[in-house]
C-alpha cells in the first residue's frame, strides 16, 4: 500500500480581514485561500458567483464561426450528423447539440461510436457511412482534435467538418498538429485565449449553442434548460470544480432539483436519490456511472435514449436497465481489480509505473481498474486488455507524472493514443506490451517521494471549535470535487473510549473519542472495519484527519466527525 504523509497548508492571508469583509468565519476564509482563491473579486465569485459570472462564449476561439456555419447549413436544409463519444461527457455533449439543433430546425441525427467496434472518436467507417447517407456536415463533440487523417478523408469527400472538443492538442516537435476541419473549437489550442480552458466537451458544446440560439432568436431561458447537462458532464468527466466550472455545477445542481427531463428523474428514482438534494458526489458516484455503464458494457445510445425519452414507461424501463448494467459493471470491476492487485504484488511491486495486462477483462473497465491501482499504490497505472487487432489500454496518473507526455515518448510502440496529464487511452500490438512496460519505466523520472500519498490538511482545528453554525457555513464552499476538495481538519492525541464495527458488511467503525481537555465527540470511519480494528490493536490514542458532520438519528442531532485518515499511537 502507498505511504502517507500529512501536510498542513500554510498559505498566508489576512483571514480575519477576509472573514469580516465577507461575513464568514476565519476558518472558512482560510479554506478559500487554500483553494488559491485570492483576490476580492475571485472570493466574491467563489462565494456568490451566478450564471452572470460565466465567460462569454464569444471568447472561445472558433465558436462564432462554428455557430455561423451551423446556421448556414440549417437554413439551407443540409443534413448534419453529430459524432459524439460513449462516455458521460460525450453523451451529454451529443444531447446538448442534438436538442439545440432540433430546436433551431436542423435536419440532424447523431452517431455515438461503439466502444469495442469503433473505438474512441470519429473514424473512417463513420465518415464513409455518413457520406453514403448523404450527410453534408459532420459535427464532433468531445472528440475530433486528434483525428487528423480521418478528417482529411472527410474533407477529401467534400464534407464540411466542425470539431468541438476539449482534449489536449497533439504536438510534434513542439508544434501543434490540428485536424484540417472547417472550424476547430477547442480551448486547449495555443491560439485560444479563453479565460478558463479547463472545461469539458459538453461545456464547449453548450457555449457554441448559446451563440447558435442568439442567431435563431431563441432566448437565454432555452439555453439555460441545457445547463444541467453541462453540469452533469463536468462532474462525470472529473473536471476541476474551479472558476466557471464550479458555477456551472453549483447552478446546474439547483436546476436539476426541478428538472423536466424524464430520464434524469427516473434514473434518480431507481437509485433512491432525491433530485432536490442532489450533490456533486452523487453525480460522480451514482448518476455518472449509470450513464457511463451503457457505453462500457453495451451501447452509449441507451444513455442518450434515456435523456431524450419523454415517455414515462419507456424512461422507467431504460433507467432500470442502466442501473442493472451499472451493478453488473461494479461486480466485474471488483473481480478485475483483485486480479490486477495480485499481478502487481507478485510481479511488478518494484516498478515505478504499473503496467498490468488482463486479457479477459472487459476493455471498458480498464480505466476504472487503473484508477483503483493508482489509489492503492500511488503510482501511475496502465491496465491493458485483449481487443480486436491487439491490446487496448487505459491509464490513470499521479500529479508528478504527465501521462500524455509519457505516451508521446513511446509513441512508436502504439497504434493510437490520446489523453490528458492525468489520464490516457491507447492501443498497441500485444507483442509490444513488454517493451511498453520496460520503456515507460526506463523513461520515468520519478522518485520514492512521488509515490507518497499527500494528505493536505486545511486547518488544525480542535474539536471544541466545531459548531452546527460552522458546519452550516461550510455549505457555501460546495460543490466539492476535483480541484475544490472537501476541507480536511486535524486534531492530535484523541483518546479512544470505545470502538465498534457497524453494518452488515462491517464497513464502518463508530468511535467514542475525547480530547486532551476532556471534550467528548463521536467519530465514524468508513472502510473495512476488521482491518481498522486489527490496525488499532491495543492502542488507546490516535491523531485524526477529519471533516465535521451532524449525526441525525431518531429525531436527535449531535455533532460528530467523519474520520478520513488516522494514525494510532504505539
Amino acid at each position: 500500500m502507498a505511504a502517507e504523509k500529512w501536510i498542513l497548508q500554510t498559505k498566508r492571508a489576512d483571514f480575519q480581514g477576509i472573514a469580516k469583509r465577507f461575513g464568514i468565519n476565519p476558518v472558512t476564509a482560510r479554506i478559500i485561500r487554500n483553494r488559491d482563491v485570492i483576490s476580492e473579486e475571485a472570493i466574491q465569485r467563489y462565494l456568490y458567483g451566478t450564471i452572470r459570472d460565466l465567460y462569454s462564449p464569444h471568447l472561445l476561439q472558433g465558436a462564432d464561426q462554428a455557430a455561423g456555419l451551423l446556421e448556414e447549413k440549417i437554413r439551407a436544409g443540409k443534413k448534419i450528423r453529430i459524432v459524439g463519444d460513449y462516455d458521460i461527457d460525450g453523451v451529454c455533449s451529443t444531447y446538448i447539440l442534438y436538442t439545440a439543433l432540433n430546436q433551431a430546425g436542423a435536419d440532424v441525427d447523431y452517431k455515438i461510436p461503439d466502444r469495442i467496434r469503433d473505438g474512441y472518436g470519429i473514424n473512417e467507417t463513420i465518415i464513409e457511412t455518413a457520406w453514403n447517407d448523404g450527410v453534408d456536415t459532420l459535427l464532433t463533440c468531445d472528440n475530433g482534435i486528434a483525428a487528423v487523417a480521418e478528417i482529411e478523408k472527410a474533407k477529401a469527400l467534400g464534407m464540411t467538418v466542425i470539431v468541438t472538443d476539449h482534449h489536449e492538442v497533439l504536438k510534434v516537435d513542439g508544434k501543434e498538429v490540428l485536424p484540417p476541419a472547417d472550424v476547430v473549437v477547442d480551448p486547449k489550442q495555443e491560439s485560444c485565449s479563453y479565460p478558463y480552458p479547463e472545461i469539458c466537451g459538453a461545456v464547449v458544446a453548450w457555449k457554441v449553442v448559446r451563440i447558435l440560439y442568439e442567431k435563431f432568436g431563441l432566448g437565454e431561458e432555452k439555453w439555460l434548460e441545457l445547463l444541467e447537462f453541462a453540469a452533469v458532464a463536468t462532474v462525470g468527466d472529473v473536471m476541476k470544480l474551479q472558476d466557471e466550472n464550479r458555477i456551472i455545477v453549483k447552478e446546474g445542481l439547483k436546476k436539476i432539483g426541478n428538472t423536466a427531463n424524464m430520464g434524469l428523474r427516473k434514473l434518480a428514482e431507481k437509485n433512491n436519490l432525491d433530485l432536490g438534494e442532489l450533490t456533486a458526489y452523487q453525480i460522480g458516484f451514482v448518476v455518472g456511472p449509470c450513464l457511463n455503464a451503457s457505453g462500457r458494457l453495451q451501447t452509449a445510445k441507451l444513455a442518450l435514449e434515456l435523456l431524450l425519452c419523454d415517455d414515462p414507461v419507456q424512461a422507467d424501463k431504460l433507467a432500470l436497465e442502466l442501473k442493472e448494467l451499472n451493478d453488473q459493471r461494479k461486480d466485474m470491476t471488483a473481480k478485475g481489480t483483485e486480479e490486477a492487485v495480485e499481478q502487481v504484488e507478485n510481479q511488478y511491486s518494484q516498478d515505478k509505473i504499473l503496467v498490468v495486462f488482463l486479457p479477459d477483462c472487459h476493455e471498458s473497465l480498464a480505466g476504472i481498474i487503473a484508477g483503483r491501482l493508482r489509489e492503492r499504490y500511488q503510482k501511475p497505472s496502465f491496465v491493458l486488455t485483449r481487443a480486436e487487432g491487439g491490446a487496448k489500454g487505459s491509464g490513470r496518473s499521479i500529479e508528478a507524472y504527465h501521462m500524455f507526455q509519457g505516451l508521446v515518448e513511446v509513441r512508436d510502440l502504439l497504434t493510437k493514443f490520446g489523453g490528458h496529464p492525468m489520464a490516457a487511452g491507447f492501443s498497441l500490438p500485444e507483442e509490444n506490451i513488454e517493451a511498453f512496460r520496460k520503456r515507460l519505466n526506463e523513461n520515468a523520472r520519478l522518485t520514492e517521494e512521488d509515490f507518497v500519498n499527500r494528505v493536505w490538511i486545511d486547518v488544525p482545528m480542535p474539536l471544541e471549535y466545531i459548531s452546527e453554525n460552522l458546519i452550516g457555513e461550510f455549505k457555501c464552499l460546495e460543490p466539492f470535487g476535483q480541484g475544490n476538495e472537501k476541507p480536511l481538519f486535524a486534531q492530535k492525541n484523541l483518546a479512544i473510549r470505545s470502538s465498534r464495527v457497524l453494518g452488515k458488511n462491517r464497513n464502518a467503525v463508530r468511535l467514542s473519542l475525547v480530547t486532551e481537555t476532556g471534550f467528548p465527540m463521536d467519530g465514524i470511519w468508513f472502510g473495512d472495519g476488521d482491518v481498522f480494528m486489527d490496525e488499532m490493536g491495543d492502542s488507546r490514542h490516535l491523531d485524526v484527519v477529519y471533516y465535521p458532520d451532524i449525526n441525525e438519528y431518531n429525531g436527535s442531532r449531535s455533532l460528530q466527525i467523519i474520520v478520513k485518515n488516522c494514525q494510532f499511537h504505539r
